[in-house]
This record gives structure tokens, C-alpha cells and sequence, in this order.
């Protein structure tokens, strides 16, 4: 997910937990399993939706190619500006202001905030997005794309184990396999035989994204009661930059770091302007997919929109490749199938234990 990963919206919306007869659906890159009904502004005389099952997955697809790519366009700029919280804190910012912008126009009720919800959006902003997407970005500019991508993809287990012990919920038994086959995957792409090659501060970044995206899931249980996800993904972003500029101020932010020229393929020499990339960040990487994935899963709904999740990974791995020359062997493609396999396994043992509904939990 990428992750805000949504990489990032998987969690932007309704309860973590409910019962199957009250299903929504999730939204955010590593899946994030959002739930939630988008309630958009729409006339009198708008016509039922009709779902389009290869709509749907095309769209899904579309989205999770522009949070893949994103990763390889948000390290090309991470190598040159060199300050994961300062790439953090513009994309951030830039998706708050034209959010922000777009609720204005279309629903201004959705400024009206209570106290309560305030601190409980504040944390959902900062712990889930600001922290989350800054994590990642630190991850990612110290080892490959696609592991620390990975890492975060298994945000989902946890969340099944959390509903498991700690809210006491039936799961299958098929929850072990799976978290036993994404850590059995995962050491074949660390190929730990060879002693730990990770750079090991990439590593705990990466399990921190992880961390703050389940906290993302589990705090967009409440945070998405009573909103719609696109006035909720205004207010996570608009706390996600106000954490940062407390960290950073912008009276320091380097400005002539979008006038920059960046060699973004390997072993290339042809130049371009970086502010290019910097708009992708806000615009294709975050705004686009997020569109994307709430009309696709009108379609397909949850589980389609889950298993469509798992072609971001590979599809950031070809990315990677192809720009920045990120090169995996075949004992770690192998490992990265079984990683994804095994989150599928643990994904669906939170579906329905025998005889007993399970309540679904959420994504951004």
C-alpha cells in the first residue's frame, strides 16, 4: 500500500469489525480492508449503479499500478532530496489542500467537527497516515522497494490476530498457515541463509509502517462512524500536515529542491526536472488511486478489491526494476508469491469461522 499505503487508503473508512450482513469495502494500498459506503454529493434523479464485475477489477488494477509506480517515483525523489519527512510532508499537504478544496464545493458539513472526534481523527491522521506514509518512505530509501512493500503488506494478520485474542472474535485455524507462510516467505526474499544483508534500520522503518497502518485499520473503526470517506481522508490528511509542520516547520522546507534535476533510470543519462515527480506523488500516487479504488469497489466489492491488492507488489517490483535497477533472484520472487499467498490464507480465515459470522475489519 504504497500504503497509504492508503499503501495507505486501505483504511479509510467504517467499522473494523462487523457482522457480514452490514459488509462494506476497503480502500487503501496493502488492503486494507476498508469498509465503507462513499456518500457522495449526487442529484435527485441519480440512477442505481449497476455493477460492472470487469469494471470494477480494471479500476482496481489502475489503482494499484499508480500507488506501485508511486514507490519507485517517491524514491527517485527521496534519493535526491534526501528527507523522507520532507517528501512525506509535501505529499501530504498537497492531497490536504485539493481535499480540502474539493469538500468545500461539494459538502461543506463535513467541516463540522465535536471534540471527540477531533482527537479521534487527530490520531488516525498522524498515527495512520503521517507516521505511516513517513515510515515507509524511510524504509524504502534505505533498501528495495518491493521488501519493505511486503513488510507492510502483512498489516492485515496482525489485525486478524488482534481481533483474535483481543477482541475475542471466532477465526479458522487457517490463520496460522498464513502468517506461517508470509514469514516463510519473507525469509526466502531476505534469503537470511546468507546472514542479515538488510540494512537493519530499513527493516524496523518497515515494521513500523506495518505497525502504524494496523493502528490505521483499527482506529478507522470509529474514526469512519458517521462520515463519508473522502471528508474523513480530508481530515486524516489535513492532521497528517499539521504533524508534520510541527516537526518541520515550512519556513525551512527547501523550495529549491523542486528545481532540481533528477537521472531517474539506472545507468541513464537523460535529465528531468523533479517537480514533475513531486506532483505525481500528490496527484497520481494518492489522489487518483484513492477515486479509483472507491468506484471499483461499488463493483466488486471487499474481497475482489482484497485479492486485486495483491498485484501491487509485483507490479512495483517490475517498476523498480525497469527505473531504478532494484534486481530480485528467483529464490526471492518465489518468496514474495509465498508472502502474498500466505496473507490471502490469513486474509480469508477472518471471513467466516464455522457457524459464526466474523465481523470484517477495515483499510485506508
Amino acid at each position: 500500500m504504497d500504503h497509504l499505503s492508503i499503501k495507505s487508503v486501505s483504511s479509510l473508512t467504517t467499522p473494523l469489525l462487523r457482522s457480514k450482513s452490514d459488509r462494506d469495502f476497503p480502500i487503501c494500498p496493502p488492503l486494507r480492508k476498508l469498509k465503507f459506503q462513499v456518500s457522495l454529493p449526487m442529484s435527485k434523479h441519480a440512477k442505481v449503479h449497476e455493477k460492472n464485475p470487469k469494471l470494477g477489477y480494471s479500476l482496481y488494477l489502475a489503482a494499484a499500478t499508480c500507488w506501485a509506480i508511486n514507490g519507485t517515483v517517491s524514491k527517485v525523489v527521496l534519493l535526491e532530496v534526501g528527507d523522507p519527512l520532507r517528501v512525506s510532508q509535501f505529499r501530504g499537504t498537497g492531497t490536504a489542500i485539493i481535499l480540502t478544496i474539493f469538500v468545500a464545493l461539494t459538502n461543506r458539513k463535513a467541516f463540522r467537527i465535536k471534540p471527540k472526534e477531533a482527537l479521534l481523527l487527530a490520531g488516525y491522521g498522524i498515527i495512520g497516515v503521517a507516521m505511516c506514509q513517513w515510515f515507509y518512505f524511510e524504509s524504502i530509501s534505505r533498501m528495495p522497494i518491493t521488501i519493505s512493500l511486503l513488510i507492510e503488506f502483512m498489516a492485515p494478520i496482525f489485525v486478524v490476530l488482534y481481533a483474535r485474542f483481543v477482541m475475542h472474535v471466532s477465526v479458522r485455524n487457517t490463520v496460522w498457515l498464513g502468517l506461517g507462510l508470509a514469514v516463510f516467505g519473507l525469509a526466502l526474499v531476505a534469503q537470511v541463509w546468507n546472514g542479515f544483508t538488510l540494512d537493519k534500520l530499513g527493516v524496523i522503518f518497515a515494521i513500523g509502517s506495518m505497525t502504524t497502518l494496523v493502528f490505521m485499520y483499527l482506529l478507522g473503526d470509529k474514526a469512519s462512524q458517521g462520515r463519508d470517506p473522502v471528508s474523513l481522508l480530508m481530515w486524516a490528511f489535513i492532521f497528517a500536515s499539521i504533524f508534520f509542520a510541527v516537526l518541520r516547520p515550512w519556513g525551512s522546507f527547501p523550495w529549491d529542491s523542486l528545481q532540481a534535476q533528477v537521472t531517474p533510470f539506472e545507468g541513464g543519462t537523460a535529465v528531468y526536472p523533479i517537480w514533475p515527480f513531486f506532483l505525481f506523488m500528490v496527484l497520481i500516487g494518492t489522489l487518483v488511486p484513492y477515486v479509483l479504488v472507491i468506484n471499483s469497489i461499488r463493483h466488486i466489492g471487499g474481497p475482489g478489491a482484497s485479492i486485486m491488492g495483491m498485484t501491487e507488489p509485483p507490479i512495483a517490483a517490475i517498476a523498480a526494476w525497469l527505473v531504478l535497477g532494484e534486481i530480485f533472484v528467483l529464490i526471492q520472487i518465489l518468496g514474495g508469491i509465498v508472502m502474498l499467498v500466505g496473507i490471502v490464507v490469513a486474509e480469508r480465515a477472518r471471513e467466516q469461522a464455522p457457524h459464526e459470522a466474523l465481523p470484517e475489519y477495515e483499510t485506508v
